[in-house]
């Protein structure tokens, strides 16, 4: 039992990290005028991707200077991700084991 829900939150952690990226290379695409969100699949996909995104990058971002144009919320957020999948849940769910 406990390791299926290690696997549960481990695809989780993969599917958060993967929807982020996403978000980033979108958000890059978008300040650079390659993709337009006039367009309205892309409007959507945007929106879904700040709605499933923004509950996490909002309380760091309370935390973390203005630097203007540059958000570091993604950076912040992945490092945690990495941090849960290779240092607190391995050892977590061993001892349950």
């Amino acid at each position: 039992m406990a390791y299926a829900l290690y696997q549960i939150i481990a695809i989780l952690l993969n599917v958060l990290w993967w929807i982020i990226i996403v978000q980033a290379i979108m958000s890059w695409l978008i300040a650079f005028n390659v993709i337009n969100t006039h367009n309205d699949i892309v409007r959507s996909i945007w929106i879904a991707l700040d709605r499933l995104t923004e509950p996490l990058y909002r309380p760091i971002r309370k935390f973390m200077p203005d630097l203007g144009g540059l958000d570091l919320s993604p950076m912040v957020v992945l490092l945690a991700i990495i941090i849960l999948q290779r240092a607190i849940l391995p050892p977590l769910f061993a001892s349950l084991i």
